[in-house]
């Protein structure tokens, strides 16, 4: 087999074609075959280079010398599609979002709607679906907060993040209730290499506490305090406690849920002696616009869910020497709400 006798142009035009990023792997590599060729290479070392056998050489080096640079592109590259792109993406899309499976799932899985459409391969299915960023196998949960004036107490407590008032503090407030301090029957496997920490399965309930909290906003402090039980007066001991932690007449802001031990009489009275002190409410289940719920899910997350707890005192000495190591580098949560339009709306009443 000899050489091609390629001109100056089909040697510039094969050797682009070698060099592209986006030009079909078999296109190349028919390129490639014709200028090894034309540069006098054996066919022993073509075919170890190329992986390919003495059929492919033949034929090609063939199309090549008849029909020159239009022989390296197949006469038939692919078949269109059996139906066009966005009929069969609005079918997939409609059945997906409109629909539910027809043996009584909850959800679509790829397999499945594949299988009830026909004509449709499952990689196709999640193709579409990523393309379009639908997720049928996720759930997230919600709750529609049905406070009318929602805007009014929301649009309070952000400004407080955004733009707090000069030489004020801003607290934000919660209780953790009814922490219970389990304890397991079984010894803790620890650690290991192909495996993970295992607890035992049951457990012993050595009693509950609930863990009052006060995040700083500014500096990303916490004040923490644990109660046997989360009462209006024990609120008030701890807002006490943060009024002690500040300056004398500092003017000081919390946060707080709206439950029935923070509206209490004697939280009024409270207020009222210390007229430095102002609470904000969130709107009724919003307590993701309080940024201390954000440090209860790291604690929980740190210190509870794993944890093991010989007693209630046990219980309490972990929790408050996880709030000591947390105020050594302290950091305020950068927080903001990005697209208010996402925000779920009660359904309006009939």
């Amino acid at each position: 087999m000899g050489k091609m006798n390629l001109s100056a142009a089909e040697r510039s035009q094969l050797e682009a074609i070698v060099r592209s990023r986006t030009m079909r792997v078999a296109d190349v590599r028919r390129s490639k075959l014709i200028l090894m060729l034309e540069d006098g290479e054996s066919r022993e070392a073509i075919m170890r280079r190329l992986e390919c056998d003495s059929r492919f050489l033949s034929r090609w080096s063939s199309r090549f010398l008849s029909e020159r640079l239009g022989g390296v592109y197949a006469r038939h590259p692919g078949r269109a599609p059996k139906q066009p792109v966005a009929k069969l993406e609005a079918r997939v899309l409609n059945r997906t979002l409109r629909h539910k499976p027809s043996d009584g799932s909850t959800h679509w899985s790829s397999y499945k709607l594949a299988n009830e459409l026909g004509d449709v391969s499952a990689s196709t299915v999640q193709r579409i679906w990523r393309k379009h960023n639908i997720r049928p196998h996720r759930l997230e949960c919600h709750m529609i907060s049905n406070d009318p004036a929602f805007e009014i107490k929301a649009a309070d407590v952000i400004g407080l993040y955004l733009n707090p008032p000069a030489h004020a503090a801003v607290f934000c407030v919660d209780e953790k209730t009814a922490i219970q301090a389990l304890d397991r029957k079984d010894r803790m496997l620890p650690l290991s290499r192909g495996r993970a920490e295992s607890h035992s399965f049951e457990y012993k309930r050595n009693g509950t506490l609930s863990l009052f909290a006060a995040l700083n906003t500014a500096t990303g402090e916490v004040l923490g305090k644990t109660a046997p039980r989360h009462t209006s007066e024990q609120f008030v001991a701890f807002l006490t406690d943060i009024v002690a932690s500040q300056p004398a007449h500092q003017e000081i802001h919390v946060i707080c849920d709206n439950v029935s031990s923070h509206k209490t009489e004697r939280v009024a009275q409270f207020l009222a002696e210390h007229g430095h002190v102002r609470v904000h409410y969130t709107p009724t289940y919003s307590s993701w616009l309080n940024q201390v719920e954000n440090w209860f899910s790291r604690i929980q997350r740190d210190v509870i869910s794993r944890g093991i707890f010989t007693s209630v005192k046990d219980l309490d000495r972990k929790l408050m020497r996880y709030i000591r190591a947390h105020n050594k580098n302290p950091k305020p949560l950068k927080w903001k709400y990005d697209d208010p339009s996402r925000r779920i709306r009660p359904a309006p009443s009939h």
